[in-house]
């Protein structure tokens, strides 16, 4: 059974629709858990505790939006990943809340740029945008800090996820949270932004 199983969602077949690949393996991992398997998004079988629960399978399979709500995530990585975390898509959810992210520092500040050159136009020693008053020594070592930051979460997170292949670059549940944290941490610093030129 997990032969076909595999077969039928091999991540091959579902090149051009993802969602619907996301979806059916959701489902088809509810079903799996009370046998102690999963199918992970690299297409391949891994051991997970049994469920004995039809709860414990609902908790499992919300668990991500669960865990992020529970951590107080900032809203606007709901707003930008809320598909892939109701189905658990560590990858994407990482992708499309980075790309949230550099979309509100844009928005915000009024550029057009991406990546590591709009954190340079944004939050350089001249910056457009700052998260304190900028004026004493620490207020700048502390601006300097968050804008290498954000500069890490795009060098380390943000281009890997767009440019590897996602059977190339797995994601925990544990490392997907912990850079939604990051993340939500950033969006919380920008809440008290002010633009200064």
């Amino acid at each position: 059974i997990l032969r076909f199983i595999g077969y039928a969602l091999a991540p091959s077949r579902y090149i051009k629709n993802e969602e619907e690949f996301e979806r059916i393996r959701s489902e088809v991992n509810q079903q799996l858990a009370f046998v102690g398997y999963e199918l992970a998004e690299s297409g391949k079988f891994r051991e997970i505790a049994v469920a004995s629960t039809i709860s414990d399978v609902q908790i499992k399979a919300n668990n991500l939006k669960q865990e992020v709500e529970q951590r107080k995530g900032h809203s606007e990585i709901i707003k930008y990943c809320k598909a892939e975390l109701l189905v658990n898509n560590y990858f994407h959810a990482v992708l499309e809340a980075n790309k949230g992210l550099f979309q509100r520092i844009r928005d915000l500040s009024g550029m057009k740029t991406d990546g590591n050159k709009l954190i340079e136009e944004v939050f350089s020693k001249n910056p457009i945008l700052i998260i304190n008053n900028f004026q004493t020594s620490s207020e700048k070592n502390e601006h300097e800090g968050f804008c290498s930051l954000l500069k890490g979460l795009c060098s380390m997170f943000r281009n890997p996820t767009a440019h590897e292949p996602k059977v190339d670059w797995e994601i925990s549940e544990q490392d997907a949270l912990e850079i939604l944290g990051i993340i939500s941490y950033c969006h919380r610093r920008l809440d008290n932004y002010q633009k200064i030129r």
